[in-house]
């Protein structure tokens, strides 16, 4: 597997394989829809976001993580974290936070922000073993969301 930047032009492969997994988009780690995975979607969110990340293995696309830095430049959030279903716990989320955990500290971010549904201790579990911890909650389009953080530095 290899984990690169996302180019633009990765658009018709990411979404050959969200396709591949039966889902019409990449959902962000609170279970919406972030990323619209037709070719101009997934270039559009290339092109917006600081930072975007894919994992390939000889197939295409596994998995993508897209972060954006708050407005100060001192804080970022993680947009999407997705990977496919039939590579789930082959660590391929963990090489992607590294990654971006890597690019937030060449650009000094402190602090890295995901939300999880309050109601997924599956996501809630997965984050923490991953070096976040809980900073509240808020309403969101899925409802009461749990606001979870992390020093770049542990993202590794």
């Amino acid at each position: 597997m290899n984990v690169r930047a996302a180019r633009p032009d990765d658009a018709e492969a990411l979404r050959t394989a969200v396709s591949r997994a039966r889902e019409a988009s990449v959902f962000d780690d609170i279970g919406a829809p972030l990323l619209d995975v037709s070719a101009a979607g997934v270039r559009e969110a290339a092109a917006e976001a600081e930072w975007s990340f894919l994992v390939e293995d000889d197939d295409g696309p596994i998995g993508v993580a897209i972060a954006h830095p708050d407005a100060d430049e001192s804080d970022a959030e993680l947009l999407a974290l997705w990977v496919h279903p039939s590579h789930a716990g082959e660590g391929v989320a963990a090489d992607l936070l590294a990654r971006v955990g890597g690019a937030l500290r060449s650009q000094d971010i402190e602090t890295l922000r995901a939300t999880v549904p309050a109601d997924s201790p599956g996501a809630r579990e997965f984050f923490r073993a991953h070096g976040f911890e809980p900073c509240g909650t808020r309403r969101g389009p899925a409802g009461v969301e749990s606001i979870v953080v992390a020093d770049p530095v542990d993202l590794r």
